[in-house]
């Protein structure tokens, strides 16, 4: 099995005059022949990114939108309209939840540009998952319905869902993850980690019986304070995970931390970078 991921836009970039870079996520995971964009940023630029990247997104046979942010989600129109609807979509239960972010004084709307109506209306073959696995192959699962057991990965009270009329904090019950099972143990594709990356490694390990071999994507330990954030590292080196590739909103102190603590086995991951593992 070959394992190909390609960061096709992400918070940061090495050479701007080349590829667009903006606050938000998508990769491309190719997998021997089935191929998969794993979130798609917030504006459609990413598409160009995979153009010069001589990327081809019509041969994508799966979608997966980690949840329902407008940084996670919101080029997936305009996916649409460059490559059709001959893709399947998969997204967690509660994807569609109206979600916000409150300053202490205004809520703003921060959720999808879309509904299931367009899914609808363009054809979308989708998948809402609500059970605790979703296999994509036999090497490739779809995981939600995270437990949280963690004392210092606290529910941020910053975002919000709406229901009826009312403001309720945000769970991030639609949040979703993609492993990949390779023979060292599983790699673990992450949009946010809101549900905090240390639950979501422990449900894993829990529900598969596997070693976690290695982590991509977000891991928000942006706002971590130190506890938090000197936890997870424990917990990440008493799993003696062998790859620690963080991006998006992990954060530029949890970057440097990271980097410090795990040196060749931390991996700064950015716009155009591609990770192969044969």
């Amino acid at each position: 099995m070959v394992v190909k991921i390609t960061t096709l836009i992400e918070n940061d970039v090495k050479d701007k005059s080349v590829l667009n870079n903006e606050h938000g996520l998508s990769f491309y995971i190719q997998v021997d022949d089935i191929n998969i964009i794993f979130d798609t940023g917030q504006s459609g630029k990413f598409i160009e990114n995979a153009n010069k990247l001589n990327i081809d997104l019509k041969q994508t046979n799966y979608v997966v939108l980690s949840h329902g942010h407008y940084d996670h989600s919101g080029g997936f129109t305009r996916l649409v309209k460059e490559i059709g609807n001959s893709f399947e979509l998969i997204t967690g239960e509660k994807f569609f939840n109206c979600k916000y972010k409150c300053d202490g004084i205004y809520y703003k709307y921060i959720g999808n540009n879309f509904e299931k109506k367009y899914l609808k209306d363009s054809k979308i073959s989708a998948k809402y998952i609500n059970q605790d696995i979703f296999n994509i192959s036999d090497n490739i699962q779809v995981f939600s319905n995270f437990e949280r057991k963690t004392g210092f990965e606290k529910v941020n009270n910053k975002f919000y869902i709406k229901v009826d009329n009312n403001y309720e904090t945000d769970d991030f019950s639609d949040e979703i993850v993609l492993t990949i099972q390779l023979k060292e143990g599983l790699l673990v594709i992450l949009g946010c980690s809101h549900i905090g990356v240390v639950n979501i490694l422990e449900t894993l390990i829990q529900r598969t019986g596997m070693p976690i071999y290695g982590i991509i994507g977000g891991t928000h330990l942006v706002e971590a304070d130190d506890l938090r954030l000197n936890e997870t590292i424990n917990y990440l080196k008493e799993k003696d995970i062998k790859l620690i590739g963080v991006s998006h909103c992990t954060g530029e102190k949890a970057i440097e931390k990271l980097k410090y603590e795990f040196k060749d086995k931390f991996l700064n991951v950015t716009t155009g970078q591609t990770i192969e593992i044969c």
